[in-house]
């Protein structure tokens, strides 16, 4: 069987290798989603209570969260 088009690389919007904060964010976000639940007051909650913070360092918002997945594109 050939590569037909179109096809889905994984990483075709990608801008930049992501950083460690990124990596850690997202594996933080799996576990959350996974334990906790996909709302995003439970998100918020989850990532506080791990301790990974907003990249500033400060503790996560709904606000703060939206506007974080909104810089990285998610």
């Amino acid at each position: 069987m050939t590569d037909t088009w179109p096809y889905l690389d994984v990483h075709q919007s990608r801008t930049h290798e992501p950083t460690p904060y990124e990596y850690k964010l997202a594996a933080t976000l799996e576990e959350v989603y996974t334990r906790e639940g996909h709302e995003l007051a439970d998100v918020v909650r989850g990532l506080n209570a791990r301790q990974v913070h907003a990249s500033d360092g400060s503790p996560w918002t709904e606000e703060s969260f939206r506007a974080e997945m909104n810089r990285l594109g998610a």
